[in-house]
């Protein structure tokens, strides 16, 4: 671990002023807020923005809830990035996506057209930064102007925090 979660003991005003507002007051301690959010608080300022723009993508975008998790996974598993594929997988179920759809996700398979172009977008963005003209079109079939703007900053955003989680060596939470 390069960049460990803010002791206990160093959660002050700035730590609280930082979370104030985006997460619940009851998640904004130490023993509840999880090793992301501790290592985050390590750099308040860079936290408080960054969970911001996180948080708009995962409670105020226009995406479905299961195309946001379908895509953050394949994120997570193209970057090895466990801790974010431990929450996700979680997350990706409460959303609907099943067992089955949740394995073809690490095979980079998909049960329909449109997930398919979904996980072809992660896997071009990876790979190229750039969606391709064909999958940006199937795409459009199913997703308006902001939906698929919402959807390439999801991406973007959840590989650079994969980027920040392996580079920090943020460990996964222990089941609570």
């Amino acid at each position: 671990m390069r960049v460990s979660p803010l002791p206990a003991d160093q959660w002050d005003d700035v730590a609280e002023e930082a979370l104030a507002g985006i997460i619940p007051a009851t998640l904004r301690a130490p023993d509840s807020a999880g090793n992301l959010v501790g290592t985050l608080l390590r750099h308040p300022k860079l936290a408080r923005s960054f969970l911001r723009y996180n948080f708009y993508l995962l409670y105020g975008a226009t995406l479905p809830e299961r195309l946001r998790e379908l895509v953050v996974l394949r994120v997570a598993c193209l970057t090895n990035c466990e801790y974010e594929w431990r929450h996700h997988v979680v997350m990706g179920r409460e959303a609907g996506l099943s067992d089955e759809v949740i394995a073809g996700i690490e095979r980079g398979e998909a049960v329909d057209d449109f997930d398919r172009a979904a996980l072809t977008a992660v896997d071009e963005l990876h790979h190229d930064a750039v969606v391709s003209e064909a999958t940006w079109t199937a795409l459009s079939a199913h997703l308006d102007e902001r939906q698929l703007m919402d959807l390439v900053f999801t991406i973007g955003c959840y590989g650079s925090l994969a980027m920040a989680i392996n580079t920090f060596g943020v460990q996964p939470d222990q089941e609570r």
